[in-house]
This record gives C-alpha cells, sequence and structure tokens, in this order.
C-alpha cells in the first residue's frame, strides 16, 4: 500500500515523526509535508506562484506551501501512484468545529476530492502534563491498520483524534463517534482598538458521545466526515 504523509506543523513537527513510526511496517510511505507551519489554515491552495519543494532524504520532501498544495503535489507530481492520503499526527485535537479550520484535516479532504481515501490524526493536549510522542505512535498503529483495512465509501474520509492520558498509560478505547454539532468557545479582551482572543478550548460544550466527549473522556475518537 502506498501512502503520502503530510500535516500542518511543518515538516520537522514530532507528530510528523510519530506518524511515521505509526505507519512502518503498514506501506510504502512518502513524506510530502509544509517547510513551515500552517496549523489553522483550512484548505488554502497556491495557484498565483509555483511552488517550491525540497527533498529531505528518502521519501521526503518539503513543500513552500500549504497542507492542501501539499496533497495536490504529492498526488499529481511527486508520488502520483500514491493510493492513501494520512496527515498528522496534529499537534492539539481537531474535534466538532475544529476540523473546518484544521490544515490537516483540509489535507485529507484534498485527498478525496482527487478520489484518494485518507484519514487526519491529532493528539489532543492538555495543559501542563507531559507528551510522550512514541506511544501516540504505539496507540495509532492498531488504529490505522482497522481502517486502511475497510472498504473506502467515496467523499468520505476519517477524522481520528488520540486522547491525552500522560506516559505510560495502556492503549484507550477505540470508539466511532458522531462530529460533535457545538461551536467553539469565543471571547475576547479589549485593549485599546485591539481585541485578544481568550476562548478557552478545554471548557467547550460537548454532546454526549460525540467525538469531543469521546476523546475529552480518555478515548480514542474515530468519526467519518463527509464532504457534503
Amino acid at each position: 500500500m502506498r501512502l503520502v504523509l503530510t500535516n500542518d506543523d511543518d515538516i520537522d513537527a514530532p507528530g510528523l515523526a510519530a506518524l511515521e513510526a505509526a505507519v512502518a511496517g503498514l506501506g510504502q510511505a512518502t513524506t510530502v509535508a509544509p517547510l513551515e507551519h500552517h496549523s489553522g489554515c483550512s484548505h488554502r491552495v497556491t495557484t498565483q506562484q509555483p511552488l517550491r519543494f525540497a527533498a529531505r532524504g528518502a521519501a521526503r520532501f518539503a513543500v513552500e506551501g500549504t497542507p492542501a498544495d501539499c496533497v495536490r503535489a504529492a498526488l499529481h507530481a511527486l508520488t502520483p501512484d500514491s493510493e492513501w492520503v494520512l496527515a498528522g499526527i496534529n499537534e492539539g485535537g481537531n474535534l466538532g468545529a475544529d476540523v473546518y479550520m484544521s490544515g490537516s484535516v483540509a489535507a485529507v479532504r484534498e485527498a478525496v476530492l482527487h478520489g484518494r481515501p485518507g484519514i487526519a490524526v491529532s493528539q489532543y493536549i492538555k495543559r501542563g502534563l507531559p507528551l510522550d510522542w512514541k506511544q501516540s505512535a504505539a496507540w495509532l498503529t492498531p488504529v490505522l491498520r482497522q481502517l486502511l483495512a475497510q472498504p473506502w465509501t467515496p467523499g468520505t474520509l476519517w477524522n481520528i483524534n488520540l486522547p491525552h492520558l500522560g506516559p505510560g498509560t495502556a492503549a484507550p478505547e477505540m470508539v466511532y463517534c458522531p462530529l460533535d454539532p457545538h461551536p467553539l468557545p469565543v471571547s475576547f479582551r479589549r485593549e485599546g482598538d485591539l481585541l485578544h482572543y481568550q476562548g478557552n478550548y478545554h471548557q467547550r460544550a460537548r454532546a454526549a458521545n460525540s467525538d469531543v466527549d469521546v476523546c475529552f473522556n480518555g478515548r480514542i475518537a474515530v468519526t467519518r466526515l463527509a464532504l457534503v
């Protein structure tokens, strides 16, 4: 199985290294990731200027573009025979309303638009708790193995969110669940003509058994998203 790996945190991000470790043995992977950080860029693409790319070792490319640009470049130039696109592991959750802003989810959405199945993976992070990326990779491998083996429904993609349980915790339960419908908590502090965003992500509303609820309660949330 030929895989494209990408992210929105940049090609040197520890989460991308964790994804590369997680897919070892699952297929032949080529990494095509942004040179710079593009978290929250959603589905922005580059069409008015060329995309510069550079090899970063065997089967690794850094692209001066967005996550969606990376998928376009991979599928139509750098590794056109690829069968799946995987994005992540994003440093921070992509739950509920986050999927509309996420560059990682947009990368997989771009793949689906071009007729390739894909999986976006994110790691929810609690403040003040150490994160073990090797543990995240170990939890992720069996989840990916299960999803890659399933028949793909065109027009859909998978969105995985790993809980943050701290180093040394046993692998949590994997739960198929719907996307949470609530908006993110938004508030601003005014300072002259400046508005400082200060919404508290960790205090967001959550519907019972939705992806937010599942992940915040310490389980792996797996959600099927549709383009329409």
